[in-house]
């Protein structure tokens, strides 16, 4: 005979139900397709993926949200400009950095990859003024969700010597996590190494193939 916590065991295994396949959005568990959009939560700056409905909620421009939805938007600063000697002030040891304003802690983080990830250095206030204040359409970066994806030029090609040599994008901050990820697998060495490399010229690639130039600043004022 069977007893009769034995049985009501075999009635809960019996009808548990089938794992849900697939991923499913964070907030709603609604299934998602593999390319899907995120929120960020910007107490922990934690990235969420969202179904479509949900990441909606949270795209109020100038809404004081805990949760910001992550737009799709790339743009290119034809006229930026940067010194070998500014970067060098930045205090960022690898040609390779992107930058977000964070809100809660209200200053800007600056991101850059290696062998353990993304090691987060805070910018010398000074140094990233002079960079702002030299180029002040960066002011359209949307803080928490888009970052400014910088490249320092490759000394080895035979560049280096004017500033605009050096790469700024707007990027969707979500794009630049999963650059980081996918050169913490390849990186070799202190400077990433030719895979690594090459991962980052085809991010960019595709990053200029998206991006529209930013609007100037009397545009923005407008």
């Amino acid at each position: 005979m069977i007893s009769e916590p034995l049985a009501v065991l075999r009635r809960i295994t019996g009808t548990r139900p089938v794992p849900m396949a697939g991923e499913r959005c964070e907030m709603c568990a609604e299934p998602i397709a593999d390319l899907h959009q995120h929120v960020v939560n910007t107490e922990s700056r934690v990235l969420m993926c969202t179904c479509r409905g949900c990441y909606l909620l949270f795209t109020a421009e100038g809404a004081e949200l805990r949760y910001r939805a992550v737009p799709d938007r790339y743009l290119s600063f034809p006229a930026f400009t940067l010194g070998p000697g500014q970067w060098d002030e930045l205090e960022i040891p690898v040609g390779l950095a992107f930058l977000f304003r964070n809100s809660v802690q209200d200053r800007t983080i600056a991101f850059y990859p290696g062998p353990a990830g993304a090691t987060e250095s805070e910018l010398p206030l000074a140094a990233w003024g002079s960079v702002v204040a030299a180029n002040p359409q960066l002011a359209v970066l949307e803080p928490d969700v888009e970052a400014l994806l910088i490249r320092a030029p490759s000394r080895g090609r035979g560049r280096g010597q004017h500033g605009n040599d050096f790469t700024c994008h707007v990027v969707p901050i979500d794009a630049c996590y999963e650059l980081v990820g996918q050169l913490r697998q390849l990186w070799r060495g202190f400077d990433g190494g030719q895979d690594a490399h090459d991962a980052m010229d085809e991010f960019f690639a595709m990053v200029s193939a998206r991006s529209r130039p930013a609007p100037t600043v009397s545009e923005v004022a407008r």
